[in-house]
């Protein structure tokens, strides 16, 4: 397409399980930049993250800025770029949780307005902005995510060296994530989480996160490795956790990745948040929410039918393709 593109890794992901490795693994090309941000209160590291990034844009002085998801590193770029006065796309617009209590959605809300170029994964994001006005330069493109699934596909089935390094069997295990801050920053929802982790009926892989470690330990909580069934590990590769999730009987997670992966290997899916962007995925029943609640979590597992429908809502593989023809017109039309 005739990009020249400089990728800026900010170090909001600063695990090296959940960062470096998965541009080894992919294959990608190593960050032109590593701001080393690291952790830290959300409003500080907001304001590292648009002060580095300001430097990076002075230095190379790029046409435009492209933003991906919401996180603050989504935020972070998009503001650095207005104030630049530089065109912001934004990948994965216009998706929508509805409530400012949870940091992405405040991500969502400062990056939707000052954003250029809109690239919605799901028709949801499109209504969403239509519903605040927003209509002129919206594309339905479909999940960049699942281009990386596509593109994978056949070594993410034939990976079943994961299965036995796990020692687990397709279709008798669930895959368990818990990291979001809705279930990590108070005892009651993570505690309710455990206890159903702790009385599920099958073997459970668990990568845990960083986030989901610290605040078991502080609220004085029962390590899930203590569980019959439960196997603890360190977060996972891209390949490893996308077999684990085609072949897992559930994914119970908090994770909007892991959703919408698990919509698309045919997994059904336990949201363990009280809300999901992923509207379709719950439409069409393969995902259900039950929040942080045992009952629900446990009840979820034993009712669940695979529905009759899958439409692929998430995209056909084709997304990043069509965000960069897309960008192409739009900058060659603006010089």
């Amino acid at each position: 397409m005739g990009f020249n593109e400089v990728m800026v890794h900010t170090g909001q992901h600063y695990d090296a399980n959940l960062s470096d490795n998965l541009f080894i693994e992919l294959e990608i090309p190593k960050p032109s930049y590593n701001l080393g941000i690291g952790s830290g209160r959300q409003a500080w590291q907001l304001g590292e993250m648009i002060a580095n990034i300001d430097e990076v844009i002075d230095i190379e002085k790029p046409n435009a800025v492209v933003v991906f998801g919401d996180t603050n590193s989504t935020a972070a770029g998009a503001i650095a770029a207005a104030k630049n006065y530089l065109p912001v796309a934004h990948v994965e617009a216009g998706l929508r949780e509805f409530d400012k209590k949870i940091p992405e959605e405040v991500n969502k809300l400062l990056t939707t307005s000052i954003t250029d170029l809109f690239f919605c994964p799901t028709l949801t994001g499109v209504k969403n902005l239509e519903n605040i006005g927003i209509r002129e330069n919206v594309h339905l493109v479909g999940d960049v995510g699942i281009d990386l699934i596509y593109n994978n596909l056949e070594k993410i089935e034939n990976n079943k060296s994961t299965l036995k390094k796990f020692n687990v069997e397709p279709d008798r295990y669930y895959f368990f994530t818990c990291h979001r801050a809705n279930n990590t920053d108070s005892r009651e929802p993570l505690h309710s989480i455990l206890e159903a982790l702790r009385q599920l009926d099958l073997p459970v892989i668990f990568p845990m996160h960083p986030r989901t470690a610290k605040a078991i330990e502080q609220f004085g909580l029962p390590h899930p490795a203590t569980f019959p069934l439960v196997q603890v590990v360190p977060p996972l590769g891209f390949f490893e956790t996308q077999t684990l999730i085609r072949y897992a009987k559930m994914a119970i997670t908090d994770s909007g990745g892991v959703v919408k992966e698990a919509y698309f290997h045919k997994t059904p899916g336990i949201i363990i948040d009280r809300q999901i962007e992923w509207l379709e995925t719950i439409a069409e029943g393969w995902n259900r929410i039950s929040g942080p609640d045992t009952q629900k979590i446990l009840q979820y597992t034993r009712e669940w039918q695979e529905p009759a429908d899958h439409s692929n809502c998430l995209g056909n593989g084709i997304a990043s393709t069509q965000i960069a023809k897309i960008l192409k017109e739009y900058l060659d039309a603006k010089c």
